[in-house]
């Protein structure tokens, strides 16, 4: 009997510690939130659309327009932001060992992602939900992100834990949504217009990467995988179209140097057609 009642102690004590622990985890993710103005989920069914591109991209744009803003990479498995940003350090903590501090990109653009947590890069995260999930949230919460403009958020592709999680844990973020023009794409598209509506994330439309390419020999445009798919897509669902951007390898190029191109002053096909996009996107703001 002795042996029983310390054990229920010893259990009602974690209990107890745990829930402090939850409820000051929470309040330092209501805390940070409280602080960012905009929060930009950019999301798409299906992997391998130009998602982080499209996240590095719209950061850049934003930071150079003046905005204080935020890059979070919530991709554990495949994450991509670190090196299209040139992070090559782990990430610091704060003196007081409580937040982590964001890399800063430049004055306006601070950043975080798994990667930068990790000694070894080509370690593979073996995790399951709960875990991700308590990456997020501390993603949120513990990063030392201060006032911002803008926060915007890459996701794997699809719709399971990640997704999931930032919208429990940012319930005002507003949906980006990015495709390609082909059929096989736009079939999971429809299950992430699907996700926004059950979820009830608010969708600022949808963005067509990968929409042309123009040959640099003859000047022909080539549709590489279709195009429109993307529009007729938000026209079926009644969304906005955000834009097309055709493809670009210097978009590939940029992305391997660590320096998006959107961070460059030379006007491209690409350049200008994201710039609408980025347009589309803040005037809905």
């Amino acid at each position: 009997m002795i042996h029983d009642s310390v054990d229920k102690a010893q259990k009602s004590s974690q209990n107890n510690e745990m829930a402090r622990k939850q409820q000051e985890q929470q309040a330092m993710i209501k805390d940070n939130l409280a602080r960012i103005k905009h929060k930009i989920f950019v999301l798409s069914g299906k992997g391998g659309v130009g998602k982080s591109s499209v996240s590095a991209n719209l950061a850049a744009v934003l930071s150079k327009k003046g905005y204080k803003t935020g890059l979070m990479d919530v991709d554990v498995h495949g994450p991509s932001i670190a090196q299209m940003l040139g992070m090559t350090e782990l990430l610091d903590i704060t003196p007081d060992q409580q937040r982590l501090v964001p890399k800063q990109v430049n004055d306006n653009l601070k950043a975080v992602s798994v990667q930068a947590l990790m000694q070894d890069k080509n370690q593979a995260i073996i995790w399951r939900g709960p875990a991700k999930a308590g990456m997020i949230q501390q993603f949120v919460g513990m990063v030392d992100w201060g006032e911002l403009d803008f926060l915007i958020i890459d996701a794997p592709p699809g719709t399971g834990d990640e997704p999931l999680t930032v919208v429990q844990t940012i319930p005002e973020a507003l949906g980006v949504i990015v495709t390609t023009p082909q059929e096989v794409a736009l079939a999971d598209i429809r299950k992430s217009i699907s996700f926004c509506n059950t979820v009830k994330l608010k969708t600022l439309g949808i963005v067509e990467n990968m929409s042309g390419f123009k040959c640099p020999h003859c000047g022909e445009s080539i549709d590489l995988f279709m195009n429109g798919g993307g529009e007729r897509t938000a026209k079926q669902f009644g969304l906005t179209f955000l834009g097309s951007i055709p493809f670009d390898t210097g978009v590939v190029a940029s992305g391997d140097q660590g320096v998006p191109i959107m961070f460059q002053d030379e006007e491209t096909p690409f350049t200008k057609a994201f710039s609408i996009v980025v347009d589309n996107i803040t005037k809905q703001l």
